[in-house]
This record gives structure tokens, sequence and C-alpha cells, in this order.
């Protein structure tokens, strides 16, 4: 459950209202979309515990795609989790971090988002265990900091803010910009899947997989909707619409200048904590990659201590990259396109995995409900993202196309691996 709420708590939560309330002012409306968010990534992880079950072996959707398409789609599927699947996280966590702990240096914002990548890869490159005990407290630190912030929000009364408990929400619901609240909502619950990316690592896996991956959504799906009671509660819209820092905004209303800025660091060191998350788990994705695919080879091997370090290096890599290149609204539209289209088509998988046995390992509660949920949900996200961010979508068509002809090398490199003996 660890791994699912180190890398589900992140950028998202405390970046995304400012947004949200550019087209929505109601209270109601906000909740609903932060619960569809929750009931989204639960239908998911209901799904993904029963795939994860049946098919014991690291990689998540890559692995799953393999088995239940074809080689090529489980590639593609790899191709994006290796690309921006856990790269374009770390890199938006950093760029957020780096606004948070701008206030404290005169160092750029996007520089401290490179050192921050740099610093935390630095913790997982060598040893296993001290990397997964770094990621253990920071993870719980994130827990405290968060209920407390909960906590204390909730309870201190302001006399200006933005809640709105009327019966408005009916008619923002059903506005297209309640879709484009939705894509920033549904990025900030990714993570929901990290566990079945480390099924190798997870010890009995029929009865700890889905307990991780279920239980890990209702917590932070329960802290999510909380979060943004407090926002609306202790800030007005006028001060929140359009704000990126909205966590830093509340923090210094709700705890005046020295504890705002003790906790915007706070803040600041739970997005490391993500950071790290994604820095932890990423890899391993990479390393599954290598192990059926000729042409990442080169990043299957682990060092001494049983860390896969070329495979976090490349993770680092790719992170600053887009840190220094892109936009973080750029970076988020086209790496949520790719990454919903895949969960999409392995949420869909469970579908042939009922056809194909009698029964599986693990059952999702009121098939096929949740599937159907999610699909329906996905494609509402798609479907805006491709009417609304065109330009964004086709980012993400081409990073598909890129990897098309990657596989194309990986075809070649094996036939000439087969023919050589």
């Amino acid at each position: 459950m660890a791994v699912v709420i180190a890398n589900m708590i992140g950028t998202g939560v405390f970046t995304s209202l400012g947004f949200q309330l550019e087209y929505l002012q109601n209270t109601w409306s906000i909740l609903i979309l932060w619960g569809l968010g929750g009931v989204m990534a639960l239908c998911g992880a209901f799904s993904y515990a029963e795939l994860g079950t049946s098919m014991q072996q690291s990689g998540g959707e890559c692995h799953f795609l393999s088995k239940m398409y074809n080689r090529y789609i489980g590639y593609l599927s790899g191709w994006v989790s290796l690309t921006v699947g856990f790269a374009a996280p770390i890199a938006l966590a950093a760029m957020a971090a780096g606004v948070y702990l701008q206030q404290f240096t005169t160092v750029n914002s996007r520089v401290i988002a490179c050192l921050l990548i740099g610093m935390i890869g630095l913790v997982h490159l060598f040893d296993l265990k001290k990397s997964s005990r770094f990621q253990l407290v920071t993870t719980a630190f994130k827990l405290v900091l968060i209920t407390v912030f909960i906590i204390i929000g909730l309870w201190e009364d302001t006399s200006i803010n933005a809640l709105d408990w009327s019966a408005h929400w009916t008619a923002e619901i059903v506005l297209p910009s309640f879709a484009v609240s939705f894509v920033y909502v549904s990025y900030a619950y990714s993570g929901w899947n990290a566990a079945a990316y480390i099924v190798d690592e997870i010890k009995e896996v029929r009865k700890n997989l889905p307990r991780a991956l279920i239980g890990g959504v209702l917590v932070v799906s329960s802290l999510y909707v909380l979060l943004q009671v407090v926002f609306l509660k202790q800030a007005p819209i006028s001060a929140l619409r359009g704000t990126l820092e909205v966590g830093e905004l509340v923090a210094y209303r709700v705890f005046g200048s020295n504890g705002g800025r003790l906790m915007s660091a706070g803040i600041a060191l739970m997005l490391i904590s993500s950071i790290s998350a994604m820095v932890w788990v990423g890899p391993r994705v990479t390393r599954a990659m290598a192990k059926d695919f000729a042409v990442w080879s080169v990043f299957e091997k682990n060092n001494k201590k049983g860390v896969p370090l070329r495979a976090v290096v490349l993770q680092i890599a790719m992170a600053v990259l887009m840190v220094v290149t892109g936009s973080f609204e750029a970076i988020l539209t086209y790496s949520a396109f790719v990454l919903q289209l895949f969960m999409s088509l392995t949420v869909f998988s469970v579908f042939l995995l009922r056809r194909s046995q009698e029964r599986t390992v693990y059952q999702s509660p009121m098939y096929p409900v949740p599937q159907l949920l999610f699909l329906g949900m996905s494609l509402w996200v798609l479907g805006y993202l491709c009417y609304e961010q065109g330009m964004q979508v086709l980012i993400g068509i081409a990073l598909l196309i890129v990897g098309s002809l990657t596989y194309i090398i990986n075809e070649y490199l094996e036939q000439k691996r087969n023919q050589n003996g």
C-alpha cells in the first residue's frame, strides 16, 4: 500500500484546484469532480488487481498487454512507461517542488528541480535497502503532514472563503469545462497502479496486491477530497483561481507567515517523496522491459546491491530533459493522453481474461461495472483531449510512432541474435 500512496500523492492535488476554478466555482462541482477521480482510480485498481494476481510478473501494462493482446502492443505500453510514464510525473513534481522552494533561495525553480531529481536519483543508485527505507520514511512524513494540514484547515474558520454549497452545481457538471477539469483530476490520481509494476517484490501477491491497490486508492481519495475542502474553506476564489501553488497559498493563510514557510517546505518535501517513489518504481519497469526486448537489454543488469543502475540513470536523464525543455501544462497533457490510452486497453483486457479462463485468482467485485465505468470516463478524457488539445495529442501520437520505430529495430536485433545462435 505504501508504494501506491507514495506514487499517488504528488503534484496534482496541490496544483489542480487553481486551474479548475477558472471554469467551476461551486463546491459540490469540485467535490464531485474529485470523487469521480477516486471512483475511476478504484475501478482501475479492481481491474489491475485481477490482472496482476493472474499474471504474477512485474512490468505493469507492458506485461499485461503482451499477454492479453500481442507483443507489439505490450512493447508500446512499455515504451510509454519508459519515456513518459514515470519521467513525466518526476519532472512535474520536481517543477512544482522547485516553485515551492524558490522562496528560500535565489536559484531558478527549474535549476532547483533538476538538482532535486539528481540528488534523489543518487539516493536510489547504490543500495536497494537504503532506497526502500528512504521511501518508507518520506511516505510516512507525507501522510502525517497532510493529515495535520487537513485537521487544522478544517478546524480554523475564515470569514472569506471559496465555499459555495448552492444548487448551482447541477448546471456546472454538464459544461465542457467540467471535462477540462477532470483531465487535471485524472492526472492527480495517477500512480494508483504503481504496485502492479513491482509484483515480483510483493510477498503473497494474491492477497497483498489487491490490498495495496485498493487500500491505497481509498486512503488517497479520502485525503484528496478533504484537501479540496480545506483549500476552498481557507481562501477566496479570487486568490485561488489560476494559482499553481495552491498549497503554499493556503498554508500561509492558515499558519501565518512563518508557519506558512514551514508548511511550504513540508509540501516541497512531500513532492520530493513523490519524485523518489517514481525513481524507485520506474527503473523496475525498464528492467522488466529489458528482459523481454533486445533493444533495451543494456538496462537489464543490476549492480551488486540489486539496483538497476543504468535504468535509474536513464530515468533521471529523461526527467531532467523534460524539466529543461517543456512547460508544466504541455508535459501534463501529452503524457496524460498516452498513459490514459494504455490504461484503458489494460482495463479492457479484463474482459479478455475472463473469456480465457473460468475463474481468475482475484475477481473484481461487481464485474463488469467497474470496468465499464473506467472505460467510459477514459473515453471522456481522451475525447476531450483530442478535441481541445490537438497539438499535445499529436505529440503523444508522435511518441507512439517513435516507439513503433524502436520496435522495428528491436525485431531486427532479435532476428539477428537468433540467427547467430
